[in-house]
């Protein structure tokens, strides 16, 4: 006859109540070296997941019919629009709003009596953007069709390619970025990051019809200028070469640091590119290629090319 299972818990083998008492300790310490506050409230950060949500929200309302719900129908695909951008719109409100705080705190880049009028211009300013970046996305997806002949349709490009989902991202973290939360249009960069293995600091500026092909291992600078239709393969960098110290030994920032593409330039796989260097109208960089001078307009650089030039 089977035995009835016991309903007595076995004896801990840890010590729960240890671990959160050290727990607790060590965050302190950490917040007073950071100088941040001890006091009880609520949340002083922007959240990932409230984040993702966002984004989640903003790809639907930007292509409803193929990023959005899948029983979604075109009578009542302004409704949806609208309701999405709505919710949308009112949580980036409350993580701006958190952005804003913790730059009075700790960085004072914000005066706190405009905080709540800076906070207000910052979602009016974004979601009148919005057009704006669809337009954009549409140059990339186009050139992702034009350019990969595997491509079967616009549609499979917006569905699947790893490329396009770092573009949305982009277009919205760099418009974040200009806008003055940096660390929101991080954690949006970071988000596509993770997924793509695509990584693009949302302060680099890019142009019309971007086309990342497979894309993963692709890093894409702070400060790189990149033009018009121009390709990128997997495995590029456009990074920086060198990074000036101040008399603390601390990295200078901000500075002109990483390349400018020009428009129509293909970057081949694992191509590397460092420092403000120029790449040239209509330039072709080889794969495998290490680049760290400027490349004149419609040059084509292979790797004897590079070694011979080096």
């Amino acid at each position: 006859m089977p035995q009835r299972a016991s309903s007595v818990e076995p004896a801990a083998v840890f010590d729960l109540d240890g671990v959160v008492a050290a727990l607790a300790q060590v965050r302190q310490r950490w917040r007073l070296a950071q100088q941040r506050s001890t006091e009880v409230g609520g949340r002083e950060l922007p959240s990932r997941d409230a984040l993702t949500a966002i984004m989640e929200g903003l790809r639907g309302a930007l292509f409803p019919m193929r990023l959005g719900p899948p029983d979604l129908r075109h009578e009542s695909e302004d409704y949806y629009v609208g309701h999405t951008l709505n919710t949308v719109l009112h949580g980036l409100l409350g993580q701006v709003r958190l952005e804003l705080n913790y730059q009075v705190r700790h960085l004072a880049s914000v005066d706190p009596s405009q905080l709540e009028k800076q906070t207000l211009k910052i979602i009016r300013e974004f979601s009148e953007s919005l057009v704006g970046i669809r337009t954009l996305l549409d140059s990339d997806v186009t050139a992702a069709f034009a350019g990969d002949p595997a491509a079967r349709s616009v549609d499979e490009v917006l569905l699947c390619y790893p490329g396009i989902h770092a573009m949305i991202h982009h277009r919205v973290a760099h418009r974040l970025y200009k806008l003055g939360v940096p660390l929101l249009a991080r954690v949006v960069a970071e988000l596509a990051h993770g997924h793509t293995g695509i990584d693009i600091h949302p302060g680099a500026t890019i142009g019309a019809g971007l086309f990342i092909d497979h894309g993963t291992g692709v890093v894409i600078g702070e400060t790189a200028v990149i033009g018009a239709n121009v390709r990128i393969y997997q495995a590029v960098t456009l990074g920086a070469r060198s990074f000036p110290t101040d008399d603390a030994g601390h990295p200078v920032k901000g500075l002109a640091r990483h390349p400018i593409v020009e428009d129509d330039v293909v970057i081949f796989a694992g191509a590397t590119v460092l420092g403000r260097v120029t790449l040239g109208r209509g330039a072709s960089i080889g794969g495998n290629v290490w680049v760290t001078h400027d490349v004149a307009p419609g040059a084509h650089i292979t790797q004897a090319h590079s070694r011979q030039a080096t």
